[in-house]
């Protein structure tokens, strides 16, 4: 089972999405591995604020992580991912392994529709999958 007071090693670095969040030994499936921080804003300020980083956990606070002492802010989308964002007693936002993380895996978590619709599907996603499809639907052509 795994240990909820103890935080595995981590560390950013270049992703096929800019910086990501590493894991820097294997996860185990179950285990917590990062808190997302930062200021607790109204949902009215959120709208006001310009930045990607803000993360609703209820419907009128919202936590603003674009501070770079949170580490959990180069936790990249994935489709596919391989850690969930969960909510605790409305006030905290945990990332934990939804399966077994390798020692250099890119720990990663599902945005949600609303994000992805509004901001990713525009861009394009860039997780590892989408971008393997991409390329592979290119070769084929």
């Amino acid at each position: 089972m795994p240990n909820d007071k103890y935080r595995p090693r981590v560390k950013v670095k270049r992703s096929s999405a800019g910086l990501g969040l590493f894991a820097d030994e294997d996860i185990p499936r179950g285990q917590l591995i990062v808190e997302y921080t930062g200021e607790r804003i109204s949902s009215d300020e959120a709208d006001r604020r310009d930045n990607l980083y803000l993360f609703t956990v209820r419907k009128d606070v919202v936590i603003d992580g674009s501070g770079r002492e949170n580490t959990a802010r180069y936790i990249n989308h994935a489709c596919k991912p391989n850690a969930a964002a969960e909510i605790e007693d409305k006030k905290r936002i945990y990332i934990r392994a939804s399966r077994k993380i390798k020692k250099g895996e890119e720990v990663t978590y599902n945005y949600g529709k609303d994000y992805f619709e509004n901001i990713l599907q525009k861009k394009g996603c860039r997780c590892g999958d989408c971008l393997k499809n991409k390329k592979n639907k290119n070769r084929s052509r």
